[in-house]
């Protein structure tokens, strides 16, 4: 045996001073040695640096004639296995790990420690370990879980006493709770939810034993009875909106501002079409002054005719670039006077107007709604309100079943303003304040007392 200390790293050779070994196949003894040869198992790392292990093992012969093996290699006692890459330290250290940690952080932490293993490495060590000989409890939770969310589903079966998972069922049917529940006697609680297979599983199973459910199963039933009460009373979630003290508009008022804008429109001074109408406008005057035929400035220019006698009939550009916007037809003019009495009655949003209008036989694009609703907002300007948001149904439950010193300020005074609102919310909150207290205290001689003053509210 030898030991040489490196930079990072020990040497260790050591071979067996055993004379002989049993065989795994028969268990007979045996010292006839058959040949030797070198193991190099993954060890623990000692004072930070890496142990490379080099162990000389011999493979001896078996003397029993009936025995399927001729030879075999021997192995040292709590250290090596048949085939096995790793010493035993190492694997019962990298199996804690895993247990603790898991696939990823473990093999960083592996990593940081000195040993190499992967997540799927310590997933496996995992998987051969030995299930835990637990005893039957006597109170037994039950509940599901997703496999994957939505389409497969089991169950877990826990210790209530110690809190502690005892085994995972492949489904959440009731004959697989009650082959469960046969094959494990000595169950006396069933603590489970409302589900009717697992009721008819444990009733069958587990006929002697008494069911009840958790404190989380009741909690959680009763937010959702809270959610039911508080959809019931919606409509008075809201803030009443204070009295509008804005003058009433018609579709007639924004009927003669659209007028009233369209004449007094001015021309657009700045743009690509625009600059190109001043430009012809410029070159085809002075090409007339010069004496030019319209025939001539039409084929100097590639224009038509008609195009230069119109230039030439306009006496400022002003005038063809009013006309350009201000005297064309749309696709929506025979839809304004309904898009004008929508933006009377408040509807000044472009997408919900461009549905109706598509319902009433609208067979432009959205496009064209959108750009006559900037110019609606532009011609015709309305000082709306700022926007408020009011509580959603969930959170209104959120801060009922909440725990007082769970919420804050500000979400308990508008809880406060939406109970003043609305008495039967105000019972609810006064309920579960008491239920709540009857849980946390374990008062269960009072449930049929609660039970019976929320039936009385109902």
């Amino acid at each position: 045996m030898s030991v040489e200390a490196e930079p990072g790293a020990i040497r260790v050779a050591a071979r067996s001073t055993a004379r002989g070994a049993r065989c795994p196949g028969c268990r007979g003894w045996s010292e006839r040695v058959h040949g030797s040869y070198q193991r190099h198992p993954a060890h623990l790392p000692a004072a930070g640096k890496s142990v490379v292990l080099t162990l000389t093992v011999r493979r001896f012969l078996c003397d029993d004639r009936g025995c399927p093996r001729q030879t075999f290699a021997e192995q040292v006692s709590g250290l090596t296995k048949p085939y096995a890459h790793r010493t035993e330290r190492q694997r019962s250290t990298l199996a804690r790990i895993a247990l603790a940690l898991a696939g990823r952080a473990g093999a960083r932490l592996a990593h940081l420690l000195g040993m190499n293993a992967g997540r799927d490495t310590l997933l496996r060590l995992i998987r051969a370990l030995p299930d835990p000989d637990r005893p039957t409890p006597r109170v037994l939770g039950v509940d599901d879980f997703a496999f994957r969310k939505g389409h497969t589903y089991g169950t877990i079966l826990i210790d209530i006493d110690t809190h502690q998972p005892i085994d995972v069922l492949p489904d959440r049917e009731a004959a697989t709770l009650a082959r469960w529940l046969a094959d494990h006697p000595g169950v006396e609680v069933i603590c489970r939810d409302r589900s009717t297979a697992y009721a008819d599983g444990a009733r069958t199973g587990a006929p002697d034993a008494e069911h009840c459910a958790d404190r989380w199963h009741l909690f959680h039933n009763l937010v959702e009875a809270v959610e039911k009460t508080v959809i019931r009373h919606r409509a008075l979630l809201p803030e009443p909106e204070p009295p509008d003290d804005r003058p009433t508009v018609t579709a007639e008022d924004v009927q003669d501002a659209v007028s009233t804008t369209r004449t007094t429109a001015a021309p657009r001074m700045s743009g690509r079409i625009s600059d190109r109408t001043r430009e012809r406008h410029q070159a085809i005057h002075e090409l007339h002054g010069h004496g030019h035929s319209l025939r001539g400035i039409a084929a100097q220019l590639g224009l038509a005719r008609n195009t230069v006698r119109r230039f030439l009939r306009a006496a400022t550009a002003d005038d063809l670039l009013v006309g350009k916007w201000t005297g064309r037809t749309s696709i929506l003019d025979p839809h304004k006077p309904y898009v004008h009495q929508r933006w009377a009655e408040g509807c000044t949003t472009a997408r919900r107007l461009f549905q109706e209008l598509r319902d009433r036989g609208y067979t432009g694009g959205e496009s064209v709604v959108k750009e006559y609703v900037r110019q609606l907002r532009d011609t015709f300007p309305r000082a709306d309100r700022p926007l408020r948001r009011h509580p959603s149904v969930r959170e209104v439950t959120s801060w009922i079943t909440r725990h007082p010193d769970r919420i804050a300020d500000h979400q308990a005074e508008h809880l406060s303003t939406i109970l003043d609102r609305c008495p039967e919310l105000e019972k609810t909150a006064h309920h579960v304040r008491a239920f709540a207290e009857l849980m946390s205290r374990r008062h269960g001689v009072q449930l049929e007392e609660w039970m019976s003053k929320v039936q009385a509210d109902d």
